[in-house]
């Protein structure tokens, strides 16, 4: 039955941040992306004004078996799609750094698979595809060049996009119509692979989450040192979310009620915390002065040129990681 390009203007006012249009024109691929990024960080979702009536015009024409593009020829390059693939493989990277950090080889097989998942899908969107292989191969690759770095989802993002765009093609025509329940049913399960880490770590580690969206925001500002005016125009961008948080609870950008519920969702110690407050000889209620000064008396003790024991030089290490760990948890906060 042919689409309607009434019904996908409904539902694409309706649901479309959630892809219930692409879903309704077959695009199930495309719908999945807008289901994981809300129509494309609203940027996608916007922009389908007025590509909406392309795309029902291709879903009637696949339907009817009418696909005249010849699949040996590449598709034309199209930088949408490319800068896509780059903005997705980096927002996929970055549920993982959160999600799945803790995983061992993390930066050297989770990382760039995920990466390379995300740019993959925005390749498979509409009547084009490319090859998986190649895309995750270049995303292994470039990870390994970026090992441990909070950046690497920018370079693996940028390798395994190009590598997509250079093995470009059309798919092959369709044979016959999907049917609803498998559609919905590997929708379904990507949806949760993709979310199933990030609801974990949302309910279960909230600490560790704030300081590493906090570290990569500050990461990727620090990168433009050199233009302030720009700096702040990101800065105020990567914050709009808190700040949008704010205004519908009825608080200001900057109220101190929001600096205190901060603090307390950062109020409980992670492990490695709980260790290091051990190793210092502390209470969970130290303060910052305290901390320092536990470390000097501590430091001043075991440091090698002073303690002659053979176990110094290691103690003297854990220390200054361990003053490190709550240095960094005591630090200014960065979230206003």
């Amino acid at each position: 039955m042919a689409k309607s390009v009434m019904v996908a203007y409904a539902l694409w006012a309706g649901g479309g941040l959630f892809g219930l249009h692409h879903f309704y024109l077959g695009r199930d691929s495309h719908a999945l992306l807008w289901m994981l990024t809300l129509g494309g960080f609203g940027i996608g979702w916007f922009r389908e004004i007025v590509r909406l009536p392309v795309y029902v015009d291709e879903a009637n024409r696949e339907a009817e078996n009418d696909r005249r593009r010849s699949t040996s020829v590449p598709p034309p390059v199209n930088p949408v799609r490319f800068a896509g693939q780059v903005c997705v493989g980096i927002y996929f990277g970055t549920v993982a750094l959160i999600g799945l950090s803790s995983f061992s080889f993390f930066y050297l097989i989770v990382l760039p698979l995920c990466v390379g998942a995300g740019v993959h899908l925005v390749s498979t969107v509409g009547q084009q595809t490319s090859d998986l292989s190649q895309t995750l191969t270049a995303s292994l690759i470039t990870s390994s060049i970026f090992y441990g770095s909070a950046l690497s989802p920018l370079p693996v993002s940028l390798a395994a996009s190009f590598t997509a765009a250079q093995h470009r093609r059309y798919k092959k025509p369709r044979a016959g119509t999907k049917e609803l329940g498998p559609r919905l049913y590997r929708l379904g399960l990507a949806w949760l692979a993709f979310s199933a880490p990030l609801a974990y770590c949302v309910f279960h580690n909230t600490t560790a989450i704030l300081y590493r969206l906090s570290d990569c925001v500050a990461a990727l500002l620090d990168i433009f040192w050199f233009l302030p005016w720009l700096r702040n125009v990101l800065e105020y961008i990567f914050l709009m979310p808190y700040r949008i948080l704010c205004v519908f609870t009825g608080g200001g950008y900057y109220e101190e009620t929001w600096k205190k519920m901060l603090e307390i969702l950062l109020k409980d110690y992670t492990e490695k915390e709980k260790e290091a407050l051990e190793l210092l000889s502390l209470g969970s209620e130290a303060s910052l002065e305290e901390i320092t000064r536990g470390y000097r008396e501590l430091a001043k003790a075991w440091h090698p040129d002073h303690n002659p024991s053979k176990d110094a030089e290691a103690t003297f290490v854990k220390i200054q990681q361990a003053y490190d760990v709550l240095l960094r948890r005591h630090r200014p906060r960065r979230f206003t």
